[in-house]
């Protein structure tokens, strides 16, 4: 038939034998159209099918709720298929990462929790020589990694540079080697350009915090290249849901937020802390 797939008429040899199922075999979308047109041929299987078994069955006192009953089953699977369609139709967010150190990693972490466009955030150890490294090892300051975050978001909904302005205003721009209470390298804040694009808006709002005379030659947030992200064990991540008594005693103890505000006036966050 003009306008279809061919392949679609090859499969096409009659209503199946009573008390046989249609197959759904080779149903598999490839596009768009051929999506939808697979999807209106099992629908028509399904109405044969149920015309096909309608025949083969005995007449019974019955009969009469026979249509009717064959009506609602193809009905629904109608509605099914559409939902299918509708689902196979949405496209994927898009995807697309960023990694940053800002000292504790539980407190990095909620820095990006639940901002619009972000789809997960992930704890763990990043810029350091040794292969799957273990918290004790890190927290040592013996394996050059810093505690870290790794931002999986969607770009149509949030900019590399929006996560950015986020970043600097949840860390101490101010302190090397070390972020508030937390001090040694594996405390460090630092950003994780993983491409060129990323290294430029990196470098372009360091730039522009330096325009105002108060951090102009004196922030020490590193901008490197990013090497391998070792996600953290898993009771470290979404600490703050796990034991919230433990991480506010420890955030408010650090006096993390204390001194973000006298930088900041109030950090641009998630609202989780």
């Amino acid at each position: 038939m003009e306008g279809r797939p061919a392949e679609l008429d090859e499969q096409e040899v009659g209503p199946p034998p009573a008390g046989q199922r249609p197959s759904a075999r080779n149903l598999v979308p490839r596009s768009g159209i051929e999506r939808n047109a697979r999807l209106v041929l099992l629908a028509r299987r399904v109405s044969e099918y149920l015309s096909a078994v309608d025949l083969a069955v005995p007449r019974t006192p019955w009969d009469e709720e026979v249509p009717l009953l064959r009506s609602r089953v193809l009905v629904v699977v109608l509605l099914w298929l559409g939902a299918i369609g509708l689902a196979l139709a949405s496209p994927p967010p898009q995807r697309a990462s960023a990694i940053f150190a800002g000292g504790c990693f539980w407190c990095e972490e909620t820095a990006f929790e639940g901002v619009s466009g972000v789809i997960s955030v992930t704890s763990g150890y990043i810029g350091g020589q040794k292969k799957n490294p273990t918290y004790e090892e890190v927290s040592s300051g013996g394996t050059g990694h810093a505690e870290s975050v790794e931002v999986v978001y969607d770009p149509s909904k949030i900019s590399y540079e929006k996560l950015l302005e986020i970043f600097w205003r949840n860390v101490d721009p101010f302190q090397a080697n070390g972020q508030f209470c937390d001090h040694g390298t594996q405390y460090r804040s630092a950003i994780f350009y993983k491409d060129e694009e990323q290294r430029k808006a990196a470098e372009d709002s360091k730039r522009k915090l330096e325009e105002q005379p108060r951090f102009r030659g004196k922030i020490v947030t590193q901008i490197v290249p990013t090497s391998t992200f070792y996600p953290a064990e898993e009771y470290h991540q979404d600490f703050y849901k796990k034991n919230p008594v433990r991480y506010h005693m420890y955030r408010t103890g650090c006096g993390r937020d204390a001194r973000l505000k006298e930088i900041w006036g109030k950090p641009l966050a998630g609202g989780h802390k």
